[in-house]
């Protein structure tokens, strides 16, 4: 496995796994030298404490960095700390606040700030207690102190991990901002090369088709006055106008006949870099619009959809679904596996989102549970077909 394979989160959960496997090492000399009748139960519990602390720091690992509501992890954080201090208290020795410095290296990335520094304070000096009753010759202060240094090594720890859990957030802020960006330049750019062809196809019909028109009526005027010679080579002109004319009639048509805006690129790119999450995006064949400003909607549903699923939803995977409907309109289906809410409080995002559809005649329908995801689905109606 090579090291430039392995992100950041990934070296953090194996320094802590490797600091682990050597906690273990003084336990297998205990069983490789033999012990009397007398420990064998303070063999069976530092065994079972330290298994015990394996498996949870291994599950409680295996999604550290992904987006998932604090709660859940804490069963299994409280699992984590109980077979720390049992390890301390079954070997009569300080390895529990080695491993309280393991568990202060994730804490960051699976509570938040506050209850992280509580839970970190509640940690260490819950080894007072192990360090009076098990270490001889410890009293209050002396726990009390030994505990302390325990806490301000776990507290660099923390506080190491802390910021570059904000770092790593401030990123994949960053590539989601960038992939919006680059969307809504898209757009621009669609929006820019559909006005571009628009004021082509003007100029066109109106000087160029106003030019030739007259002069096919001057040409029909001098057709009348000359005769002979003459007459064949006006004769001849005037067809050639006409044919001009015919051909700025159709390149002007074939300009307008092309003039909608093509949303597929534009959402492609947005769901790009969007950390935490996978979207599952389903359009139409043709995803056109012929309304700039109806575009411009559409592409900020998308925004504000995959915003708050990222920021609120503690979900894995989004759907979003863009389709026609019957009645000349578009619809968006948007669900996700998140936990969802028993009581919706509509932020700024989302009555943002239902103002704008209201103001091109369009509607919002919010659908959530806890523990049943979020669901939305939007309509608004599309411009009459020319």
């Amino acid at each position: 496995m090579r090291v430039s394979s392995l992100n950041h989160i990934q070296l953090l959960r194996y320094a802590g796994l490797f600091t682990y496997a050597c906690v273990g090492i003084p336990l297998l000399r205990r069983h490789w030298q033999g012990e009397d009748a007398a420990s064998q139960f303070d063999l069976v519990g530092w065994t079972v404490s330290y298994a015990a602390f394996g498996l949870c720091y291994w599950l409680i690992t295996q999604n550290l960095g992904k987006r998932h509501f604090w709660l859940r992890s804490v069963p299994t954080l409280l699992g984590l700390n109980a077979a720390a201090i049992g390890i301390g208290y079954f070997s009569h020795s300080g390895l529990s606040g080695i491993l309280l410095l393991v568990i202060a290296g994730v804490l960051p990335w699976l509570l938040p700030f506050w209850p992280g520094v509580a839970w970190l304070v509640l940690q260490n000096f819950s080894l007072v207690p192990v360090f009076i009753y098990r270490a001889e010759g410890y009293e209050w202060f002396d726990a009390l102190l030994q505990s302390g240094l325990y806490f301000g090594f776990s507290g660099f720890t923390f506080v190491t991990s802390l910021v570059a859990k904000q770092q790593a957030d401030s990123r994949e802020e960053q590539r989601r901002l960038n992939s919006e960006l680059r969307a809504t330049r898209t757009l621009l750019t669609e929006s820019s090369r559909i006005a571009e062809r628009v004021r082509i196809s003007r100029e066109l019909h109106d000087l160029v088709g106003h030019h030739l028109t007259a002069l096919s009526l001057n040409l029909e005027v001098a057709s009348h006055r000359v005769s002979g010679a003459a007459l064949e080579h006006v004769r001849q002109a005037q067809s050639v106008a006409k044919l001009l004319l015919a051909d700025v009639r159709e390149v002007v048509s074939q300009l307008r006949e092309d003039d909608a805006i093509d949303l597929t690129a534009a959402l492609e790119t947005l769901i790009e870099g969007v950390p935490g999450i996978v979207i599952h995006l389903d359009l139409p064949p043709r995803f056109a619009v012929d309304d700039p400003r109806r575009a411009q909607v559409l592409l900020r549903c998308a925004q504000e959809i995959i915003t708050n699923t990222v920021r609120h939803a503690y979900a894995r995977n989004l759907w979003l679904k863009f389709e026609r409907t019957a009645d000349n309109g578009l619809a968006i289906h948007a669900h996700d596996d998140g936990r969802g809410v028993a009581e919706l409080r509509q932020g700024n995002g989302l009555t943002g989102m239902r103002e704008r559809l209201a103001q091109i005649g369009g509607r919002l329908a919010i659908t959530t549970a806890r523990d049943r995801g979020f669901a939305l689905d939007a309509w608004l109606p599309l411009e009459a077909t020319r």
